[in-house]
C-alpha cells in the first residue's frame, strides 16, 4: 500500500479538520490587526499563545489517526512497509517534539 492507493486517515474528520483549519486562519488574522491596530504586547502574545496551542491540537489529532490507521495497517502488513511508517510515525513525533 502507498499514500496514493491508500485513504488517509483523517478523511473521515476531513470536514472537523478543514473547519479547524478555518478556525486557526481567522486566528491568524487577528494578529495580524492586532499587531497593525498596534495592540498591547502581551494581549497579541495571548493569542499566539492560544494560536500554538490550536495548531498543536490538529497537529496531535492528524498524528492519531494517522497512528490508527495508516501505521497500524502498516504495521499488519509487516515488512518494509510497516517499518517504514512506523519510522515515519517517529519522526513526526519528534519534530512535533522540537517545536
Amino acid at each position: 500500500m502507498n499514500e496514493s492507493s491508500h485513504p488517509h486517515g483523517y478523511l473521515s474528520e476531513k470536514k472537523k479538520y478543514l473547519a479547524r483549519i478555518k478556525r486557526i486562519e481567522g486566528q491568524v488574522r487577528g494578529i495580524h490587526r492586532m499587531v497593525d491596530e498596534e495592540q498591547y504586547c502581551i494581549d497579541v502574545l495571548t493569542q499566539i499563545s492560544a494560536l500554538t496551542s490550536a495548531l498543536e491540537g490538529l497537529a496531535l489529532g492528524l498524528l492519531d489517526d494517522h497512528l490508527r490507521h495508516c501505521v497500524v495497517d502498516a504495521a499488519k502488513s509487516g515488512g518494509e512497509e510497516g517499518e517504514r511508517k512506523l519510522a515515519e510515525a517517529s519522526a513526526a513525533i519528534a519534530r512535533l517534539v522540537r517545536s
